[in-house]
């Protein structure tokens, strides 16, 4: 039966794709990918005889068409996007038209670059008496962020925030954030997380703008900020040998 299926391929490496994605790779007739984010290698699981088309300078018509046409002929779709298809993907807007015309669609969501980032670098994005909250956001570019989400109110909670989409304005990213968090606040750039040509930068806000352009990084990267890439935290209660819950009863009297 044809079906299209938005799939998130996860931040890169094709090893974090789920059995699901891999699954349904191999048995659609026909892969839409975003050529300049997609890694290469994550086609190799397309079925042999699979159309393979990349979106990269398709506008959205055309990619709906692609759908429409699948409709007719009865072929099922792989539209394959990367990380998660619930942040920064474009995928609202195919899935109302898909709706709208009786293309009948799934979403398979995957794992995040943010992730693949924290992963990297070794750290708990929430830790106790640290941060306990988690800020997904971006700067404001052609794509304008509201008012009240700006750089600068956000950085005010003092909250681990991920700023995706924006390492190529890192000085303005910068002097936003530093007016909320103060210049010696822990900053890690991760640029092609999971990807085998990775890199991971470390610094503060003071210093991390430089670091950055000296090591000539414009895009594919994410921005991470907070004290939870510091050392400082308290451990957690959920095996502190005192905290009691519904599976253990605490040890001391």
């Amino acid at each position: 039966m044809m079906k299209v299926y938005f799939i998130g391929a996860g931040p890169g490496d094709p090893e974090l794709l789920t059995l699901k994605a891999k699954k349904i790779l191999e048995t659609s007739d026909v892969v839409i990918y975003a050529g300049s984010l997609v890694n290469p290698a994550i086609l190799k699981f397309a079925k042999q005889g699979a159309v393979l088309r990349d979106s990269s300078t398709m506008e959205l018509e055309e990619i709906l068409n692609i759908y429409r046409e699948a409709k007719k002929t009865g072929k099922t779709v792989a539209r394959v996007h990367t990380g998660d298809l619930s942040i920064y993907s474009a995928l609202q807007e195919q899935l109302d038209e898909c709706e709208r015309e009786g293309i009948d669609c799934e979403v398979v969501p995957g794992i995040s670059s943010y992730q693949a980032a924290a992963a990297t670098l070794r750290r708990e994005l929430t830790l106790p008496g640290v941060s306990q909250t988690l800020i997904l956001t971006r700067i404001s570019g052609r794509t304008e962020v509201p008012a009240r989400e700006s750089l600068e109110k956000l950085a005010k909670t003092k909250a681990t925030m991920v700023i995706f989409l924006s390492v190529h304005e890192i000085e303005r990213v910068v002097s936003q954030l530093a007016k909320g968090y103060g210049k010696e606040t822990p900053v890690a750039v991760v640029e092609k997380a999971s990807w085998a040509e990775e890199r991971k930068i470390v610094g503060t806000l003071e210093n991390i703008a430089e670091k950055v352009k000296e090591a000539g990084i414009k895009r594919h990267a994410l921005i991470v900020v907070g004290e939870v890439l510091g050392k400082t935290y308290r451990k957690s209660k959920l095996y502190d040998a005192d905290f009691e819950h519904g599976f253990r009863k605490r040890k001391s009297p």
